[in-house]
This record gives C-alpha cells, sequence and structure tokens, in this order.
C-alpha cells in the first residue's frame, strides 16, 4: 500500500510516517511540503528508502490531485483550517481515502476564527460542510474525521462506552497533553509546545458547543473547570481541567445524550495564567494601534511567548486521559477510561506525536486494508467500533500505549 501524508514534516506528521515505514504492508509513504529543506530532513533522519518527498503547496489544487491520485490512502496532518479543507476537497474530488487529524468535524464546520478558511459562493459553512460530505459519499471516499488524540482515541473510547452502557446519560472527554512535572516549572504559563501553539490559543478563545440537560447550548471556552487526582499506572498527579472545543463530531453523532463535555488537562496553575491573558486582552485577534502602528494582541504574544514555551534540552512531555460514560435505567452504569503516556525519549518523539500520530497511522492502515466501510465524511465514533475498536486497542499496546477501561455495572 502507499500512503501519502500533508504535513509530513511536522511533529505529528513525522511521528505517523516514523510508524508507517515500519510496517511490513507499506510500501511507499509520500510526504508533502511546501518547506523542501524540512523534507529532505526528514527524509534523511528517517533513513528509509519507502519514503519518497513532494515539495508542493496544498493551494495548488491541481498538482495536489494529480500528486494523490498515485496513492492509496492520504493523511492530513496539516496545522489549521484552510489547508485542511483544501486537502479534503482535493481528496474527495480525486476518490482518496482519507484521515485527517485537525480538531474540526468537517461535516459542521464551525464559525469561530475560521483561520482562513473560504467556502464557494452563495454557501455558509453549514452548507459547505454537509457539500462535502454528500460528495465524498457519491464519489466513494471515506473521510475520516478528526482522528487523532483529541478528537480520535478520546472519540472512540467514550463512543465504546456508550456502546457498552447501552443507555448512557452523561459523557465527559478529560484529555490533554501537558510537559513533564519538572518541563513544566521550567516554561511559562507551565506548559510547553508540542503542537501548533497558535491553534491551542484559537480553541481556548472560541465559543464551544457543549450538550447541557439534552438541548446543545454554547458556552466560553475555559469554563466549568475542574481539578481531580489521576491515580492509574502508578502516578498519583493533581491535574486540572476545562473546557475545550476537542470532540465536536459529539454534539452531532451523540445527540442523544443528555449532558456532554470535553475538557482540556493541565497542570493545577495554567487555566489561572490563561485567564490573566483573556482579561488583559492579549489573546483578542482585533487590531489595536501601538506607538502608531496597528498590532494583533495574540500575534505579539504568540512571537514574545513561543520562544520561551519550546522544549529544552531534557524536556518531555506526557499525554494523559480520564474519559467516563454514565447511565443505564437508572443512571447506576459507569464506564472510565485512562491513559498515561510518556514521550519515546530513545526514538526522540514526543508522547503528543505518539498518541496523535500512531492514533492516525493505525487508521490509515485499517483503511487501506478496506476496514472502514462507511463512505462520506464519518467521525472517529462511527468508524472504530465492535472488534475494529479491540484491533485498534491491540495495535495501539503494539507501540506501547495502553488504554485501561473500568466498568461498573
Amino acid at each position: 500500500m502507499r500512503i501519502v501524508i500533508f504535513g509530513g514534516t511536522g511533529k505529528i506528521g513525522s511521528a505517523i510516517t516514523w510508524d508507517l515505514v515500519r510496517q511490513p504492508e507499506v510500501k511507499m509513504v509520500g510526504l508533502v511540503s511546501r518547506t523542501n529543506s524540512s523534507l529532505k530532513e526528514i527524509k534523511g533522519r528517517l533513513k528509509s528508502n519507502k519514503v519518497v518527498i513532494h515539495h508542493l503547496d496544498v493551494e495548488n489544487k491541481e498538482k495536489t490531485k494529480k500528486l494523490m491520485k498515485g496513492y492509496d490512502v492520504g493523511v492530513v496532518s496539516l496545522p489549521d483550517r484552510k489547508t485542511s479543507y483544501l486537502a479534503a476537497e482535493a481528496a474527495i474530488e480525486v476518490g482518496l481515502d482519507m484521515v485527517d487529524i485537525l480538531e474540526e468535524y468537517h461535516r459542521r464546520p464551525e464559525n469561530h476564527e475560521i483561520e482562513g478558511l473560504k467556502v464557494k459562493q452563495k454557501m455558509n459553512l453549514q452548507k459547505y460542510g454537509e457539500h462535502l460530505h454528500q460528495r465524498a459519499v457519491k464519489n466513494g471516499v471515506t473521510f475520516l474525521d478528526g482522528m487523532g488524540f483529541a478528537p480520535g482515541l478520546s472519540n472512540i473510547t467514550v463512543g465504546e462506552g456508550i456502546r457498552k452502557i447501552g443507555r448512557a446519560k452523561s459523557a465527559i472527554a478529560r484529555v490533554g497533553g501537558i510537559p513533564s512535572k519538572k518541563a513544566a516549572a521550567k516554561h511559562p504559563l507551565k506548559y510547553m509546545i508540542t503542537w501548533a501553539f497558535s491553534h491551542v490559543l484559537r480553541e481556548y478563545m472560541v465559543k464551544v458547543k457543549i450538550i447541557k440537560g439534552g438541548k446543545i447550548v454554547e458556552v466560553d471556552a475555559l469554563t466549568e473547570p475542574e481539578r481531580f487526582i489521576f491515580d492509574k499506572f502508578g502516578k498519583k498527579e493533581v491535574l486540572e481541567c476545562a473546557i475545550t472545543p476537542g470532540m465536536p463530531s459529539f454534539i452531532f453523532t451523540r445527540n442523544k445524550l443528555q449532558d456532554f463535555t470535553e475538557k482540556t488537562i493541565r497542570w493545577p496553575g495554567h487555566w489561572e495564567k490563561i485567564q490573566a491573558l483573556k482579561e488583559c486582552g492579549l489573546l483578542d485577534l482585533n487590531e489595536v494601534n501601538f506607538q502608531g502602528k496597528k498590532i494583533i494582541p495574540r500575534e505579539f504574544l504568540l512571537s514574545v511567548i513561543e520562544p520561551k514555551l519550546k522544549a529544552g534540552a531534557g524536556d518531555t512531555d506526557i499525554c494523559i486521559m480520564w474519559n467516563t460514560v454514565r447511565g443505564g435505567k437508572n443512571g447506576q452504569k459507569r464506564v472510565d477510561y485512562y491513559m498515561w503516556d510518556e514521550a519515546d525519549t530513545k526514538n526522540g518523539i514526543s508522547s503528543m506525536a505518539r498518541v496523535t500520530g500512531f492514533s492516525a497511522a493505525v487508521a490509515a492502515l485499517f483503511l487501506a486494508k478496506g476496514k472502514i466501510k462507511t463512505k462520506g465524511i464519518v467521525a472517529p465514533e462511527d468508524a472504530i467500533y465492535g472488534k475494529l475498536y479491540q484491533e485498534f486497542l491491540k495495535e495501539l499496546e503494539k507501540r506501547k500505549i495502553k488504554i485501561l477501561e473500568i466498568a461498573n455495572f
């Protein structure tokens, strides 16, 4: 099989490539980027004759479609909505099955901070998303949407919990990537960059749809903070989480729930610092005058703080998950899913790259083998379940990513 990765030179994309070149059934892995030097660096580092590099900008639609025709499955690891949707459109047009890791449900695009996303004239975002879905169905394309850590692994485990309980009433996903405790003490915000920080800040600022009392409502990101103790896998750490838009498909695919939220996990103190930045206007996108010049506060903040949040020598990260589903006739049933994953220092792969990239890689292999049959824009919770769910967990275990399930029925 031949698999092409758009955004293959980033941290997540290179982890996907690292995994795929080690699979005997994969004969070729194409890396696509508009930065030729990065392509050559990754190819040299991987030292695999399976890797083929393509110096290409996805905004060149015709060249992108031509390239796609030479592959069996694609993976999109692009950092923003504009380029992600460009890749999606091209794949749907040429009939290429695709996995996308973006925190977006492409069938129902949301209206906040669109990151350059453009739609056809006389189409709003809702109609555009449904248009993409219907075209994918017509062209026999499976577009596996939001398939990484969160969304992705989080969706699949919560979906499994809902199926197990049968009459689920509520679900809450708590997921996040954080620095190791030692690294957190060295960085502002107790945070370290593991993927596009501009997109992280976007998630901190947008309105988020959740299910509350059986109705879909919109709330501010970072509301409903929660402090808890994570005490599985031999750990005992105090952590905090707050609402973010990490699993948007659930609002539509599991809208019979009475309550649903997704929250991002951080070390204590992080949310307090972010809230202060928000209140000061430093995360705003509206231009302000500064010494006779117009600047965008968030862009200025990013220019100052990003260098201070990059991993230094010896800095590592952790990915944590604690998802809870409750239900049953009298609400007595409960199932929880836990994960604590640490960086692979031997191979230089961050935990975020592992749990996001490896989940996407496994999904791409499933697609290439024809194990996911549903056509159109498909959310992870509707693609990987039943026997395939068990196979998915086994594949993650091969990659030393362990999920603990505790059911109380």
